[in-house]
């Protein structure tokens, strides 16, 4: 008995992959700048084994304090967030600022939650 194979008709869908960095809580206590964020990610970011070359693959857009990636190849949201982790130790903002995703595709600049009450345990222990 001959297999038959199976002929692929058409062309693959091309997937668009749109992730979204929200900064705008840092952005409007001024204590960081998204335009260098952009400019960090746009030349960070690796298409094809190069960094800074985006190429019409990968798009990157600022509205205010959000910023867009959109993807046309295969992308890794965690990719983002690794960028995301190197920039704010970049700018030693890592103490303060934490990376949190808020939805399937997005991801949102928060601060830490410090507790007054960490303090008090400390000043006990004498």
């Amino acid at each position: 008995m001959p297999l038959k194979v199976a002929k692929k008709s058409g062309k693959a869908k091309k997937t668009q992959l749109k992730f979204t960095i929200d900064c705008s809580t840092p952005v409007e206590d001024e204590i960081m700048d998204a335009g260098a964020f952009e400019d960090f990610l746009r030349a960070k970011i690796k298409v094809g084994g190069k960094a800074g070359d985006l190429g019409s693959d990968v798009s990157l857009t600022r509205d205010k304090n959000e910023i867009q990636v959109t993807s046309d190849v295969p992308f890794s949201k965690r990719y983002l967030k690794y960028l995301t982790k190197k920039f704010l130790k970049k700018n030693n903002l890592r103490d303060y600022i934490r990376v949190v995703a808020n939805s399937k595709t997005a991801y949102e600049l928060r601060y830490f939650q410090i507790s007054a009450d960490e303090d008090d345990e400390s000043g006990d222990e004498s």
